[in-house]
C-alpha cells in the first residue's frame, strides 16, 4: 500500500509540475470553456421576458455551476492515447510495471489541481460583477455536488478511454468521441436544463449517462432540487460498468493486434 501511494504521489507531482510549466496554455484551455456564460445570458434574458418555470437568477446560478462542472470533469484521454498508439509511444510504456491508464489518470488529476485557482478567480470576478447570483450551498448539498462531480469525471474518463481503444484499429478514434460529444451537448444539460425538455424526452434522458455528467452535479452545486438522485447514481454505476467492460475487451483484443504489428 505504501509503495502504491508513493507511486501515486510521484505521478501526481510530476504531472502537476508539467502543467504548471504551461500555465498560459492551461488558462487558455479554461477560457475556451466559456460557452456556459453565453448560454447563461441567453436563457436568463429569455426567462426575464417569458415565464419558463425558473427565474432568471436560477438560470444564472445553474450555468455558472455548469461552467465549474465542465472545468472539473473535462477529459481528453482519447487524443493522448491515440497519439501514443499512432506514434509508437505506447510501446515503451507497456514495458513499465504500471498500466498505462494510470499515467493518463495522473495527467488529468494533476491538470485539475493546477486549474482550480484560475477557476476560483473567475468565479470571484463573476460574483463581483453580478452579486445577486451569490449563493452558498448547504454543507450536505455541497458534499453531494463534489461527489457527483467526482463520479461524473470517472464516468467521462471511462467512456472516453473505451473509445480510445479503437486507436488500435483506426487512426481516427477521436471521431467516435466527436459523435458522442454531440449527444453529450444536447442531453447532458449543458445547453439547457432538463426542465426545458419535453416531459417524455426528459424522462428518457434520465436513463442515459448524459444527465449525470453535467446536469445533476450542476443542479446540486447550484443548490437546486434534483429528482431521483439515488436512481441517478445507480444508472451512472450501471453505465460505468458497461463501458468499463467494453474497455477491457477492446484493450485485450487491441493489445494483441498491436503486438502482432511489431510493437
Amino acid at each position: 500500500m505504501k509503495r502504491t501511494l508513493r507511486k501515486a504521489r510521484l505521478l501526481l507531482g510530476v504531472t502537476y509540475a508539467e502543467m504548471m510549466e504551461y500555465r498560459a496554455e492551461l488558462y487558455l484551455w479554461a477560457l475556451s470553456g466559456i460557452m456556459p456564460f453565453i448560454l447563461m445570458g441567453l436563457w436568463a434574458k429569455a426567462a426575464g421576458e417569458t415565464p419558463m418555470g425558473m427565474p432568471p437568477v436560477d438560470f444564472v446560478r445553474y450555468f455558472l455551476a455548469v461552467f465549474v462542472v465542465r472545468q472539473m470533469t473535462m477529459v481528453w484521454v482519447v487524443w493522448d492515447f491515440e497519439y501514443d498508439v499512432v506514434n509508437g509511444q505506447l510501446s515503451p510504456r507497456l514495458l513499465h510495471p504500471l498500466n498505462p491508464v494510470w499515467r493518463y489518470v495522473a495527467s488529468h488529476v494533476g491538470e485539475r489541481f493546477s486549474r482550480i485557482p484560475f477557476v476560483t478567480a473567475l468565479m470571484g470576478i463573476f460574483f463581483l460583477l453580478y452579486p445577486k447570483a451569490w449563493w452558498v450551498p448547504a454543507p450536505g448539498t455541497l458534499a453531494l455536488a463534489i461527489l457527483a462531480m467526482l463520479v461524473a469525471f470517472i464516468m467521462r474518463f471511462v467512456m472516453q478511454y473505451a473509445f480510445a481503444m479503437l486507436a488500435f484499429w483506426t487512426e481516427r478514434a477521436n471521431a467516435i468521441e466527436d459523435l458522442w460529444f454531440t449527444l453529450y451537448l444536447f442531453l447532458s444539460g449543458y445547453i439547457a436544463p432538463l426542465e426545458m425538455f419535453p416531459p417524455a424526452v426528459r424522462e428518457a434522458t434520465l436513463y442515459t449517462p448524459f444527465p449525470y455528467l453535467v446536469y445533476v452535479p450542476a443542479k446540486l452545486l447550484a443548490g437546486q432540487p434534483v429528482p431521483a438522485l439515488t436512481t441517478g447514481f445507480l444508472v451512472t454505476l450501471a453505465w460505468g460498468l458497461v463501458f468499463l467492460a467494453l474497455q477491457q475487451v477492446l484493450w485485450r483484443t487491441g493489445l494483441r493486434r498491436y503486438s502482432a504489428m511489431g510493437a
